[in-house]
């Protein structure tokens, strides 16, 4: 029997999704800081320490404790809770914080726990422990690509994670190998063994513009993963806004930059 919330949702857009949450009275959804877009009238907001789950302890230390951990992935001490104050099935909606896709995940059907990389977490139902999952091998922590510490979502109910471009499921078989792009890895289940693996061949590692290692993902369980990371897509435009545009053979050269806005 599941112990948290349980909420419809619905997906919304293409590239540029939302999440549309369904709450029956006194359900709650808890969200990153920043991710809301639109509410029904009764919901209620309220600003919270940590993710309000009860796994942490109900003291204020204990609560303290949970949301410092927060700021060891990048967040924000607080997160914002949705309530459903009203007679009546009521919606709040979530947006994605840039081009890709929102994945629901259901931790009842996972074995109860995720792991994912630091800024995946959008939102989830009442009582999901969103914490911080230490990497236990030091060359994992090291050249991972997420370094030692990525989010932990832990319970029986529904939640929410974004990633950049097209979303893919892998499931392993036990035993089964699948080596990723470090920066590729969206999540994975409790069962799943991540570990690196130095890129064979010096001409590989010095001229493939793979980078030097893989991430190396052993089974069972599954695997979530994103086609453009958004640190691969932050590369990309701070590359295109600071340096000279190849013109890739064009007779006109900067001359053509006059005619598209963009100048010498």
């Amino acid at each position: 029997m599941r112990s948290n919330h349980e909420i419809d949702y619905r997906l919304l857009g293409e590239e540029m999704q939302c999440v549309e949450i369904e709450l029956d009275p006194q359900e709650t959804v808890i969200a990153e800081s920043g991710s809301f877009m639109y509410m029904d009238n009764d919901i209620q907001m309220e600003t919270i320490f940590g993710d309000g789950s009860r796994s942490g302890g109900s003291g204020f230390m204990d609560k303290l404790l949970s949301a410092g951990k927060r700021l060891l992935t990048g967040e924000s001490l607080f997160m914002t809770a949705f309530s459903n104050l009203g007679g009546g099935k009521r919606r709040v909606a979530f947006a994605a914080p840039y081009a890709g896709k929102i994945i629901p995940l259901d931790l009842y059907e996972l074995g109860g726990k995720i792991i994912c990389q630091k800024d995946a977490f959008l939102c989830a139902a009442k009582g999901v422990s969103v914490g911080i999952e230490f990497q236990r091998k030091l060359g994992t922590g090291l050249f991972g690509g997420e370094g030692f510490i990525m989010q932990k979502l832990e319970g029986d109910g529904l939640t929410f994670v974004h990633a950049g471009g097209h979303i893919m499921e892998r499931t392993l078989a036990p035993g089964e190998i699948l080596r990723i792009d470090t920066g590729c890895v969206v999540a994975y289940t409790k069962d799943i063994d991540f570990d690196i693996e130095f890129v064979k061949g010096i001409r590989n590692a010095v001229f493939g513009g793979e980078g030097l290692f893989f991430a190396v993902m052993r089974g069972p369980g599954k695997v979530w993963l994103q086609t453009l990371p958004v640190s691969r897509l932050a590369s990309r435009i701070l590359s295109y806004g600071t340096g000279r545009r190849k013109e890739e053979g064009s007779v006109l050269g900067g001359i053509g930059n006059l005619f598209d806005g963009d100048g010498f």
